[in-house]
């Protein structure tokens, strides 16, 4: 089974715009999906504060800045 991270911030509207896309996705797919605001950590701030909103799927980075949706599908098999 597959799983999602969204790295972000609030007040990101770039991270609203991938929240968006990776709601949907997971929702169609069945895949769960979490989000980590990099604020809450100094490491997680200092590793990906130019380039939120960031995306992982099973733990490796695999967008950043925009989330395309197709890329996500088939990253996740769907």
């Amino acid at each position: 089974m597959h799983e999602i991270t969204l790295y972000g911030r609030q007040g990101c509207h770039l991270c609203d715009d991938a929240r968006a896309v990776i709601a949907k996705v997971a929702a169609e797919l069945g895949v769960k999906w979490t989000e980590v605001d990099i604020d809450g950590s100094p490491e997680l701030r200092e590793k990906y504060n130019d380039m939120i909103p960031v995306t992982l799927v099973d733990g490796v980075q695999h967008d950043f800045w925009r989330v395309s949706e197709e890329r996500l599908r088939a990253a996740l098999g769907g």
